[in-house]
């Protein structure tokens, strides 16, 4: 593949930093641009349709958007080292570890930088909206398009009752990764998973680069602040190997067993309520929410919006784990024994979804 890609993004962007990262360790000749005003309005909204980043244009002119789809695009059209495991057990975890920082660390990257960074992240914003702009002009810009992303914590479930439950989780987690990374350089090996990136994004762009939420992690997970580092600016792109012997390390099981508490019932509601929502709406486009649904950490109970992307993610973990056999699915099964996931065996996704054109839409079966 020749020329160079363009990567359209945000330093403070979460899923900017997961499309640079692997882009990086994949060796991929990309140019950065960040994603000014004006890039949204000549660029972006013409080839998306709505303003997002990250985007990647490739040589050819086309358009790719979602992180997941950015990543699966180069490792189908070049090869290489890949940063999926093959073994059962290790690619299940990857998936599985890919949808927790997609979807579930979005709670604490949001909650820490809008309690905690906002001052900060309000001027950020400013700086990359209009970077000719005087500071003052740039301050009213991050103030009025902080608004809207400040406006998801309440959907995401961020509230004065919740609040002391996501920080006790997080620096739980922290605590974690930390002794993992102790260990080992990614959470498989010498060579970055799926799951890696898959945390990188909140763990880069708002736990780490935000300045207050830094200094909670070099307090609580010093180890996790230098996988940050290797991860997002690799010395040795298309390096390292996985694990021998489809090993899952013991160290990585507590990471699991959180998600499968904290996560896993969200996801299954998600399935259910999807379902039923297909039901009585036949032929509705497919919003980004509907509705709301529990979630639970530790003894909190609280309600988030029910994230159709998130049945998107999770589809590949399901799927995945539904088209293991013999051995295979006897690891597996093991590995989900190990860290309360036996509920993935029961779940059955009838109503599909896929995204097409940048939407989520509704899976046709051939």
């Amino acid at each position: 593949m020749s020329g160079a890609h363009t990567l359209y993004g945000s330093d403070i962007s979460l899923f900017s930093g997961k499309a640079r990262a692997y882009l990086r360790w994949k060796g991929i000749d990309f140019e950065e641009v960040p994603a000014s005003m004006a890039v949204y309005k000549d660029i972006i909204v013409p080839r998306v349709g709505f303003p997002v980043v990250p985007i990647v244009v490739t040589p050819d002119d086309q358009t790719l958007q979602d992180t997941t789809v950015i990543i699966d695009h180069f490792e189908q059209s070049i090869g290489g080292p890949s940063v999926y495991p093959q073994g059962p057990r290790q690619k299940l975890a990857a998936l599985l570890l890919e949808i927790y920082g997609d979807d579930w660390l979005v709670i604490p990257a949001m909650h820490y930088r809008w309690s905690y960074n906002k001052d900060w992240a309000i001027e950020q914003f400013g700086k990359n909206s209009l970077p000719n702009a005087s500071r003052d002009e740039q301050i009213a810009l991050g103030q009025k398009l902080s608004e809207r992303f400040r406006g998801f914590c309440l959907p995401l479930g961020i509230t004065e009752k919740s609040i002391a439950a996501i920080e006790t989780s997080y620096t739980e987690l922290l605590a974690e990764l930390d002794a993992h990374f102790l260990m080992h350089p990614f959470l498989f090996g010498s060579r970055p998973s799926i799951g890696d990136y898959g945390l990188i994004g909140p763990l880069y762009a708002h736990l780490y680069r935000d300045p207050a939420s830094r200094d909670t992690m070099e307090r609580h997970g010093p180890n996790v602040a230098r996988w940050v580092e290797r991860l997002h600016e690799p010395s040795e792109p298309l390096a390292g190997e996985f694990f021998d012997h489809d090993v899952v390390p013991e160290t990585l099981l507590p990471v699991l067993r959180r998600m499968m508490r904290e996560q896993l019932p969200v996801l299954a509601s998600t399935v259910l309520k999807l379902e039923h929502w297909f039901g009585e709406n036949p032929n509705a486009d497919i919003p980004r929410g509907i509705g709301f649904h529990e979630y639970v950490i530790g003894d909190m109970v609280e309600n988030r919006v029910i994230m159709t992307y998130s049945q998107w993610l999770f589809q590949r973990a399901v799927d995945f784990y539904a088209s293991l056999t013999g051995d295979e699915r006897g690891a597996a099964d093991e590995l989900l024994d190990d860290t309360g996931g036996e509920g993935i065996r029961q779940i059955e996704i009838r109503n599909r979804v896929a995204l097409r054109d940048f939407k989520l839409v509704r899976e046709t079966v051939a």
